[in-house]
């Protein structure tokens, strides 16, 4: 009788001591933001008003030199949640749905949800609309994600976001609907309304006895660029700010082949005769405006987590998809090759931090899916079946910030930018050493799943200490061959390492 008790017994005390252990995991706060450039007051621009992002970055480890796989939303984003690089998953452009193609994948919140956390999902993390998944990954949340798909009405006000009707607006006018500036509340627009759920789930999160895995996708500052008037006024004809405003280095680079521009749709295709300047300093100036706009809703979040007494036992990540153009080398929006579309803000603040520190180890966002479980304390996993993650844990340089981690950072992009796969031709292959960008344009042979690397039409050479703008590509400099060649056998070992399913 008594072994019969003890059998039955046995598996309720293991399902009490799971769930003990879980309850006493750190949470996690997953804050994504689309298209911030590395150009924060907490990373030296000191005339950029971001006074939340800047207080995190105070109490966190401020990463110098972070790296998108892709500098496109969908393959960027696909790479960070499974920890897995973009070849590896094959997911380089917008409407191909990783489930299509590793549907077996455990992404990273799947697998802390596995792990007895409580997953929510409220704004845009994954990128998977384009595909008509508008459930976000239902195998990645213990609910139902929120606001995560874009409309057509996703971030223009409609009458009844409005306190009252609005006048004709010059600035969008001006810049054909690419920005606009109302005097609204925070609200009428999506990263507003993403902010007030956050601040009421965690409220609701603290009430459950499950650590949470909440993650929030802002938009911004992705286009169109629309914050409130208050944003704008930071900026607005500001003689202190606006010769910033105009882009700094408007030509391309010396010797950079035709392969490493795009048209930067996104924003030149409603401008079919190109920019005035009057249109270029505006448009930077709402890109700073919607950068503010996104502080202000990262801080009531912050806010909320504090006044909640969950700082303290909550890691707290902050990381952007990509970066962006402004106009910069004559190129707008994202799709490049360049440390200004590859190199993103990422902040980690562990629990109980109240010191920050500042690190330049070469780090990847594939990175973050290792990081978060090693935070945790849990095991390491496979999100495939003997596939193991990619990435590298950032735990060492966590507790050392002179650790390194990686020689070189890896992304790519693809070309034509936003191509269909029979239309390819090329894909852009770069690393970022500690000195250098050196970007490789392979061939895409027609029916091929993956470029041939051993096919290249194109190189670029940037010495990032001398230039670090990236104006003067060196590739056709025989005084660099010896780097070149070395950057070229560094590249491929990271490519065959990739596609064996392995990092080292």
């Amino acid at each position: 009788m008594q072994a019969q008790f003890l059998k039955l017994l046995l598996p309720l005390t293991i399902s009490l001591l799971s769930i003990s252990a879980a309850a006493a995991r750190p949470n996690i706060l997953f804050i994504a933001t689309d298209d911030l450039r590395v150009e924060l007051g907490c990373y030296g621009q000191d005339w950029i008003h971001s006074p939340n992002i800047d207080k995190l970055a105070s109490q966190a480890t401020r990463f110098t030199r972070a790296y998108s796989q892709a500098a496109l939303c969908n393959p960027s984003r696909a790479s960070l949640m499974t920890g897995l690089y973009p070849d590896t998953i094959g997911v380089i452009d917008l409407p191909t749905h990783f489930r299509h193609v590793v549907p077996g994948v455990v992404t990273l919140p799947e697998y802390f949800m596995n792990q007895g956390y409580f997953t929510r999902n409220i704004g845009k993390v994954y990128h998977n609309w384009h595909h008509g998944d508008l459930d976000g990954d239902p195998q990645s949340w213990s609910v139902p994600a929120e606001m995560h798909y874009a409309t057509h009405d996703t971030d223009v006000p409609t009458p009844a976001d409005l306190i009252e009707e609005q006048p004709d607006n010059a600035i969008s006018k001006l810049l054909n609907k690419r920005a606009e500036n109302y005097d609204v509340p925070d609200n009428a627009y999506f990263d507003g309304r993403i902010a007030e759920k956050a601040v009421a789930a965690l409220a609701s999160l603290k009430e459950t006895e499950q650590p949470f895995f909440l993650a929030l996708g802002f938009w911004k500052p992705h286009l169109p660029f629309n914050a409130p008037k208050k944003y704008w006024d930071y900026y607005h004809n500001n003689p202190v700010i606006k010769p910033l405003l105009k882009p700094l280095h408007g030509s391309r680079p010396a010797g950079m082949p035709e392969l490493a521009g795009h048209s930067g749709r996104e924003i030149m295709r409603d401008f079919e005769t190109g920019l005035s300047p009057e249109q270029v300093g505006l448009l930077r100036e709402g890109y700073y405006a919607a950068v503010s706009y996104l502080d202000a809703q990262v801080g009531k979040v912050l806010d909320a987590l504090q006044e909640l007494d969950l700082a303290d036992n909550t890691v707290v990540v902050l990381w952007s998809d990509h970066g962006y153009h402004l106009g910069e080398k004559g190129l707008w929006c994202k799709n490049s090759c360049f440390d200004l579309d590859t190199r993103v803000p990422l902040l980690i603040r562990r629990p109980g931090q109240k010191t920050g520190t500042v690190t330049d180890s070469l780090v990847e966002l594939v990175d973050l899916y290792p990081t978060l479980v090693d935070l945790c304390g849990m095991a390491s996993v496979d999100p495939i079946a003997g596939q193991p993650l990619q990435g590298k844990s950032l735990l060492p340089v966590l507790d050392n910030p002179d650790m390194k981690v990686r020689d070189a950072a890896f992304s790519q992009v693809m070309r034509p930018a936003f191509s269909k796969k029979a239309d390819r031709e090329a894909m852009g292959y770069t690393i970022r050493t500690e000195r250098h960008r050196y970007t490789q344009w392979a061939k895409w042979v027609e029916g091929m799943d993956l470029p041939s690397s051993s096919v290249i039409l194109a190189e670029e050479l940037y010495d990032l200490q001398k230039d670090p703008q990236e104006n003067m590509n060196l590739a056709n400099d025989p005084e660099w061959n010896s780097i070149i060649s070395g950057c070229r056998k560094q590249l491929a070992t990271l490519l065959r390492e990739q596609r064996q399913g392995t990092t080292k």
